[in-house]
């Protein structure tokens, strides 16, 4: 396990990178410690001595591989589930197989990061998930839905209209429905509305609010359930 040896940066969100491979751990800590409002500030190379490293420093995020040696990525989850709930947890993996998607996220996971992702879409990724927002890559999005049990009768589910009228939403907030379908974060939810993060951000709390839903994962399997987008 390495300490970070650069200068703390002061409220700072605090990362820990668990991944086996050092290129892909040195890449990640280069291009996350370029925020500011990023620091990495410890890696391991397996599970069993990033949890431990964990519960000492308890971070805000942790970036979690799925194939790690010994210990996995879905064990270490459970593990760091069992002594705190407030740690953030992304798995970032390149495994998109849809019994590990759905192993992770119900591990603990609040996102699910493939390893092709760009590296500021992944600073976007720990800004709004250290923030309490989930987030899931579009492609393995897709699979969590096509996981879910299937309904025999088609006609229960509910035309656009009547969805709407069971959950107003503004025209505004279904602009942002659809985004949030589509896996944006809130940063790029604000940059294609034109609007500030913090206004959009307020809108996705509006929208779980009114479809009464625990996170932005839920809204989008209940919107894609019941056809209101």
């Amino acid at each position: 396990m390495t300490n970070s040896n650069e200068t703390k940066k002061t409220d700072a969100i605090k990362v820990i990178i668990v991944e086996d491979f050092k290129l892909t751990r040195v890449g990640l800590r280069c291009a996350l410690n370029s925020n500011p409002d990023i620091d990495v500030v410890a890696e391991s190379e397996d599970a069993t001595e990033g949890i431990k490293f964990i519960e000492r420093n308890k971070p805000n995020v942790v970036l979690m591989d799925l194939g790690l040696p010994g210990m996995n990525g879905i064990e270490a989850m459970q593990k760091i589930r069992e002594f705190s709930n407030d740690i953030k947890i992304i798995a970032l993996t390149s495994h998109d197989r849809e019994e590990e998607v759905i192993a992770a996220l119900s591990s603990g996971a609040n996102a699910y990061c493939l390893k092709d992702i760009d590296p500021q879409k992944l600073a976007d990724v720990i800004r709004d998930v250290s923030s309490g927002v989930c987030w899931i890559d579009p492609v393995v999005a897709q699979l969590a839905l096509n996981s879910l049990p299937k309904i025999d009768n088609p006609g229960f589910l509910p035309n656009k209209s009547q969805s709407e009228g069971r959950v107003p939403l503004t025209e505004r907030e279904y602009e942002v429905l659809k985004h949030l379908v589509t896996g944006k974060s809130n940063t790029e939810i604000a940059k294609e509305l034109i609007v500030s993060v913090h206004t959009a951000k307020a809108h996705v709390c509006s929208i779980l609010q009114k479809m009464c839903v625990n996170d932005r994962v839920q809204a989008a399997v209940k919107a894609v359930k019941e056809g209101m987008v």
